[in-house]
């Protein structure tokens, strides 16, 4: 018998509606990382470093020994794949409809010529990805981002997008068969992340002189040219990409 379906407690909504509440307050003028919460966060940071280092790391290594880059990459499109509900749901919120019709297009040619998505011709046809999440759909929305903040297990984020972490959780958990499934696809998709970008994270920590500092201005920018694509022009934030590189290329801003 599968246990009870993931459900968003009610007595959490106070504390959701306090983080959009924070997320609405701009930032002091001037100040591109924002970040009044410091002690927390590096505290934070220090239990995740420790997790990582002891836990994560560990078994992203022995995934590495056993399985090819090919496997590794067939993981990373199937992941693609299962997230269809989020970007199809997101972009709707948007109303970008071109997007709806494109990640339903991807969804649709991976999931049976490509195999339950484990390959991707939707690329090779020329359909490219259009991603989109929550903590995107509410800076669509006009809701700033707030302080600066790290989440214990999940790392950076900040108030708006640790709400749309929320709800995006709750779609990515309601479209699973079972909670079991749901919980051994996200960890088997963290650790295969996790093997994939082993030599970044080494080299971003040997050569950063404060790692936290250097792990929050790449996330801040790489995130801001994230939303700074999908936002209308009067609501993108200062930070904007100066080509059509890819907003949600992990590697890429942990090697800035």
């Amino acid at each position: 018998m599968s246990s009870p379906r993931l459900r968003a407690p009610r007595r959490a909504l106070p504390a959701l509606c306090l983080l959009l509440a924070l997320a609405a307050c701009a930032a002091p003028p001037g100040a591109d990382e924002w970040d009044p919460w410091e002690g927390f966060n590096r505290k934070m940071f220090w239990f995740n470093e420790h997790l990582d280092r002891y836990v994560l790391e560990p078994a992203a290594e022995g995934w590495e020994s056993i399985t090819t880059s090919g496997v590794r990459e067939s993981v990373r499109n199937f992941e693609s794949n299962l997230l269809f509900p989020m970007h199809f749901v997101n972009n709707l919120l948007e109303f970008r409809l071109a997007a709806v019709g494109q990640v339903t297009a991807r969804f649709v040619i991976n999931s049976t010529i490509g195999m339950l998505g484990f390959f991707d011709p939707a690329s090779v046809w020329g359909i490219p990805a259009a991603p989109a999440n929550f903590g995107q759909t509410l800076a669509v929305w006009g809701f700033n981002e707030g302080p600066y903040l790290m989440l214990p297990f999940l790392g950076p984020s900040d108030p708006r997008d640790t709400v749309g972490f929320v709800g995006d959780f709750f779609i990515a958990a309601e479209v699973m068969p079972t909670d079991e499934i749901f919980l051994a696809i996200y960890v088997v998709t963290t650790v295969n992340w996790r093997a994939v970008n082993l030599d970044n994270i080494r080299e971003a920590r040997e050569a950063a002189i404060d790692y936290y500092a250097a792990v929050r201005s790449a996330w801040l920018d790489n995130r801001r040219r994230a939303i700074g694509i999908m936002a209308p022009p009067e609501k993108r934030p200062a930070t904007q990409p100066t080509d059509e590189e890819d907003p949600y290329d992990v590697d890429a801003a942990i090697k800035e």
